[in-house]
């Protein structure tokens, strides 16, 4: 894959994963953000801070392809995947009891920032990300 697909592509992922919805345009390269509406409570405030990004893309909708931020499931997964592969088996099962228990995301979160593994992570999930991203793409393309 060409140089400036992989740097739109890595760019949309580190986006979802900050909590904004992308808007690409594959024409021009152009890409949108806007947080997700789902993390929104001043909806008059969101309009009036991303006025400009919110008309572009109604104005244009038929040329964007929008890539939402992920599902809880999805990032749900993405975890399981990263806790499967870790070598530490003593952080591996702390992690997968993490998963079984109440607030899971942040409890993962809080884990492995306090372990010697976070780098892994960040890596790891950028990579997923970025997987996720290429196949939406794909995905919008071939029923364009």
């Amino acid at each position: 894959m060409e140089n400036s697909k992989l740097k739109i592509i890595k760019e949309i992922a580190q986006e979802l994963d900050s909590g904004f919805d992308c808007y690409y345009n594959p024409k021009t390269d152009e890409i949108v953000t806007i947080p997700n509406f789902g993390q929104i409570s001043d909806e008059d405030e969101f309009r009036e801070a991303f006025g400009v990004e919110l008309e572009k893309v109604n104005k244009n909708k038929a040329e964007f392809i929008k890539i939402e931020v992920l599902e809880s499931f999805e990032s749900f997964k993405i975890m399981e995947h990263f806790i499967s592969q870790i070598a530490d088996k003593q952080l591996q099962a702390e992690l997968e009891n993490i998963l079984e228990q109440k607030k899971p995301f942040q409890n993962f979160k809080n884990s492995i920032d306090n372990s010697d593994y976070r780098q892994n992570w960040f890596d790891f999930k950028q990579n997923e990300l970025e997987k996720i991203v290429e196949t939406r793409l794909k995905r919008a393309k071939a029923s364009a």
